[in-house]
């Protein structure tokens, strides 16, 4: 009899032990479906730039920081040599480009982006090149469809202005919201890369991720090529 009734307490107990194991894995599965349900309903931004020797690549390391965005770099599949970008060699792949538009198609090694349509802001960065933005975004801007984005060009170099490089890109990719762009000089620092992106008329649920926090390091260059321009 007290063997019997010892085994029904045993089977309580176990019975007792998988429902409250049970309920607390309800408790914590809907946790995590509710973080990744907000997580996706959220606006979210991506930073898509063209770094020819590393300086548009920290403003634009900058940006994503300051908007919590993701980054996706276009990358030549021919890279671009530090001989290859001296302008001051009539000879350098970058001076025959200018001169030939008809041998400016720059492969990429990736063009499409995972996830493209869930991007509600899109921020592009290149460096400016004869006064316009580097020819290398052209392939990127062909391939891809803004249509119901927010478009932000931003571009670096150590003398020339922003210019119509983001008016030309807006016409050439033909949908998009593109607003006016930003040119960030040789002295451009951390906080006004972030001063910058906090005044922009962005989607609500990209200005909520702007903080004031503020790296202390500063872009010392730009990407830009001095051209003649």
């Amino acid at each position: 009899m007290q063997k019997t009734m010892a085994l029904h307490n045993r089977i309580w107990i176990l019975f007792v032990t998988g429902v409250l194991l049970a309920f607390s894995l309800m408790i914590c599965t809907s946790g995590i479906v509710k973080a990744e349900s907000e997580e996706t309903d959220g606006e979210k931004t991506l930073v898509v730039y063209y770094s020819a020797t590393g300086h548009t690549e920290t403003i634009a390391n900058e940006i994503a920081e300051t908007l919590n965005a993701d980054l996706f770099q276009l990358i030549p599949t021919e890279p671009y040599s530090d001989a290859d970008l001296d302008w001051t060699d009539e000879n350098s792949r970058v001076c025959y480009e200018h001169e030939h538009p008809e041998d400016r198609a720059v492969e990429l090694e990736e063009t499409a982006v995972d996830g493209w349509e869930s991007y509600s802001t899109v921020f592009i960065g290149y460096p400016i090149w004869w006064g316009n933005a580097s020819w290398v975004l052209d392939g990127f801007i062909a391939a891809n469809d803004f249509t119901g984005k927010t478009v932000v060009p931003f571009c670096t170099s150590s003398s020339s202005g922003l210019g119509e490089s983001g008016e030309l890109l807006a016409e050439a990719a033909g949908t998009g919201d593109w607003l006016e762009g930003k040119r960030f000089p040789s002295s451009a620092e951390a906080d006004e890369v972030a001063e910058w992106v906090s005044s922009l008329a962005l989607p609500a649920g990209d200005t909520e991720e702007v903080t004031e926090q503020v790296s202390e390091e500063t872009a010392e260059n730009t990407d830009g090529i001095a051209t003649a321009e």
